[in-house]
């Protein structure tokens, strides 16, 4: 006998048709099936935000808790999505939304029958046996969130709000009915800044959740496609991994652009390059060493092929890492910036390997101005893009004319920025053919 969580879709329903309600009410019995994130964390929160990626099973927890809050007695819940469509044909009509979660036996901790709600459509609202009810509200409209009151409310894909800010406040300020209001909140992440705000707030229960963690219950070929298709690109890390990928308005990289360029095969390259731009010093607190390595390929454009950009407690470290990627890429240039280290940059990484090719580069402009051409090469789509870059790439559309938002200095995008700049802005005299 298979266990009730292995069982597949006709067996269980098969089941649920059955007159034996003591069967019928286990196939019902949420905490059978659930992953355990799925099931509300314990503790005194007020948010339970559930950030996962798409398909992870988002819509079944906020359905089931939206049950299991009316069966202890909540009778006053909003239910808000992007739309009231969303609403409608999501959470109350969907095939994980609440008429599909509830069945007839449904009853009250107290025993008070409640059964399966009823869908009131002209009154955007699900009500109960026992009168409890549900009403469906729209991000569209924030205003309509300004009188009623609640104890509960469950918050569906809120990054995709369109008022986002204006909802919530008008949500918040009606959640003031009985002794514990709380709310449940389920979205795929984007970078805004209410999200962040619920993250680090101390009163906000944090569930994270990818894509895959629900495989088993995803249709055959669905993760290969999209494994295929976004695995390693920023919108593959946000909707799969449930990433909140932050990306600056004024920043001069945007993530849809590095998606677009992208190669999942490698080319054929002329010659390789390693760029290495050396930390002030190797205390803890210091930054990392910037290394990136790119080489240039036939059709004379540029291909970015690693980042081994790290933080070492000494000058060895990060010049056994340099040389290490320098051979494993059959490399024909080592460029390492000395403006911090001077001499010691070339003789740390002569102490390693001597017979490194290596080119002493030194920056005479400011880290924005140096990055603009480089910037420009993206936009003629001059250059493509391995995959694996993601922490480049974070830094990359997260530079402005301010810098880093954590104040720390763009090492890798440094590193990135001498590479290209030797492979397509400066005079070409090594014709090699290299294949990766």
């Amino acid at each position: 006998m298979p266990r009730l969580a292995e069982l597949t879709r006709p067996q269980l329903a098969a089941l649920k048709a059955a007159d034996d309600l003591e069967v019928v009410e286990l196939l019902y019995h949420w905490p059978l099936f659930a992953r355990p994130e799925q099931l509300p964390p314990p503790g005194d929160w007020r948010n339970w935000l559930i950030l996962a990626g798409r398909g992870f099973g988002k819509t079944r927890a906020g359905a089931e808790w939206v049950r299991e809050q009316v069966r202890r007695g909540a009778g006053r819940i909003a239910l808000i999505a992007p739309t009231l469509a969303d609403a409608r044909d999501i959470m109350v009509r969907g095939e994980s939304g609440l008429l599909s979660v509830c069945w007839e036996g449904d009853v009250t901790r107290d025993g008070t029958r409640l059964g399966r709600p009823v869908l009131e459509v002209s009154n955007r609202r699900v009500v109960w046996a026992n009168g409890a009810e549900a009403m469906f509200f729209s991000a569209e409209d924030p205003e309509s969130l300004r009188g009623p009151q609640h104890e509960r409310i469950w918050a569906d894909e809120l990054a995709a709000w369109r008022y986002l800010r204006e909802t919530w406040d008008m949500a918040m300020f009606g959640l003031r009915l009985g002794d514990d209001p709380r709310t449940c909140i389920t979205t795929t992440p984007k970078p805004v800044a209410l999200l962040r705000e619920l993250v680090e707030d101390g009163a906000t229960a944090v569930t994270r959740g990818t894509t895959y963690d629900n495989a088993a219950n995803l249709a055959p070929g669905f993760l290969a496609a999209v494994r295929a298709r976004y695995e390693g690109s920023g919108l593959g890390r946000q909707e799969l991994l449930a990433e909140i990928l932050d990306e600056a308005e004024d920043a001069m990289w945007k993530r849809a652009t590095l998606d677009r360029l992208r190669l999942r095969t490698p080319p054929e390259l002329r010659r390789i390059v390693v760029a290495v731009d050396p930390p002030a010093g190797s205390r803890s607190g210091s930054d990392a060493c910037g290394i990136v390595a790119a080489g240039l390929r036939a059709d004379g454009n540029a291909h970015v092929i690693a980042d081994a950009t790290m933080r070492a407690a000494s000058p060895v470290r990060w010049a056994e890492r340099a040389v290490a990627l320098y051979h494993a890429l059959g490399a024909d240039l080592m460029l390492a910036e000395v403006n911090q280290g001077g001499d010691m940059v070339e003789a740390v990484i002569r102490q390693v390997d001597p017979t490194v090719a290596l080119k002493k580069v030194h920056a005479t402009r400011g880290k924005w101005l140096r990055a603009e051409p480089v910037s420009a090469l993206y936009e003629q789509g001059r250059v493509t893009h391995a995959p694996g870059l993601s922490a480049l790439e974070d830094e990359m559309c997260t530079f402005t004319p301010k810098g880093l938002d954590s104040g720390r200095s763009p090492d890798r995008l440094d590193a990135l920025v001498w590479a290209l700049g030797e492979l397509l802005l400066a005079p070409q005299r090594i014709p090699r053919v290299r294949g990766l």
